[in-house]
C-alpha cells in the first residue's frame, strides 16, 4: 500500500470516568449523531407541532470540544445559541437493534452542549436548504467526561446556566424518545459502532451566547461541564 500523502488526522478523544469517578482512559470519537426536538416544550418553542416525531442530524467528529478547552465563538453568525443535552456514548456495534436490546451497546453518558448558529439555521430553513453550517461547525460540540454506565438510562435533572443564571432546566425523563428508542432508531439508519456519540435533544430555554459568557451544564448522576465562549 502506498504511503499517505499527508499524515492522517488523529481522532478527537473524550476522557472517561468510572462509575466512582476514577479516570479510565480516553474515548476516541468516530462520529456525532444528534436528535432534534426531543422535548415537547422545546419543539413548541421552535415552532413545531407536538405530533411531529424527533429527527436526526449530524456533526463531524472534530466538532468535539473536550473538557478543559473553551470553544471559540464561530464566524458568520450574530446569534449563537446554547442547547444542553444528555449524550450517549456507544461502545458496541449494532444494526437494526430492537428497543429491548439497544442499551446493550451503550458504554456510558456525558453532558453536551449543541452550539447552533441560529441565524444561519433560520435562513436555511426559510430557503428550504440544508442547515449543516448552522450545526456542524468547528467547536460546536462541547462535552464533559464520559461516565461509564450500566443499567437504566439517566432520568434526572438536566440544566444549563449562563453567567450564573439558569436558562434551561428539565429532566431527562421528559424526553419524547427515551435513550433505548433513540439508539434503536439510529441503528436502523446507520450501523452503530464504538466511538459514536448521540446527542439526545435539548429542553426549552435555548438562547444566545456572547463572547466571554460562562456556560455551566449538568445532568444529574452523569456529570457537569463548564466553559467560557472564547
Amino acid at each position: 500500500m502506498a504511503e499517505y500523502v499527508f499524515a492522517p488526522p488523529s481522532l478527537p478523544v473524550v476522557p472517561v470516568e468510572g462509575e466512582g469517578g476514577e479516570a479510565l482512559g480516553g474515548f476516541p470519537v468516530r462520529r456525532i449523531l444528534c436528535v432534534g426536538r426531543n422535548y415537547a416544550a422545546h419543539r413548541r418553542e421552535m415552532g413545531g407541532d407536538d405530533r411531529e416525531p424527533p429527527f436526526f442530524f449530524s456533526k463531524p467528529a472534530d466538532a468535539v470540544v473536550p473538557p478543559g478547552r473553551d470553544p471559540a465563538y464561530p464566524p458568520r453568525t450574530a446569534n449563537l445559541h446554547h442547547e444542553i443535552e444528555l449524550v450517549v456514548a456507544i461502545g458496541g456495534a449494532g444494526r437494526d437493534l430492537a428497543v429491548g436490546e439497544a442499551l446493550g451497546v451503550v458504554y456510558g453518558y456525558a453532558v453536551g452542549v449543541d452550539l447552533t448558529r441560529r441565524d444561519l439555521q433560520s435562513a436555511a430553513k426559510d430557503k428550504g436548504q440544508p442547515w449543516d453550517a448552522s450545526k456542524g461547525f468547528d467547536d460546536s460540540a462541547p462535552i464533559s467526561a464520559i461516565r461509564r454506565w450500566r443499567g437504566p438510562a439517566p432520568q434526572g435533572r438536566i440544566a444549563l446556566s449562563v453567567n450564573g443564571t439558569v436558562k434551561q432546566e428539565a429532566t431527562a425523563a421528559d424526553m419524547i424518545w427515551n435513550v433505548a428508542e433513540i439508539v434503536s432508531e439510529a441503528s436502523k439508519l446507520w450501523a452503530l459502532a464504538p466511538g459514536d456519540l448521540i446527542y439526545t435533544g435539548t429542553p426549552e430555554g435555548v438562547g444566545p451566547l456572547a463572547k466571554g459568557d460562562r456556560v455551566e451544564g449538568e445532568v444529574e448522576g452523569v456529570g457537569s461541564l463548564s466553559f467560557v465562549v472564547a
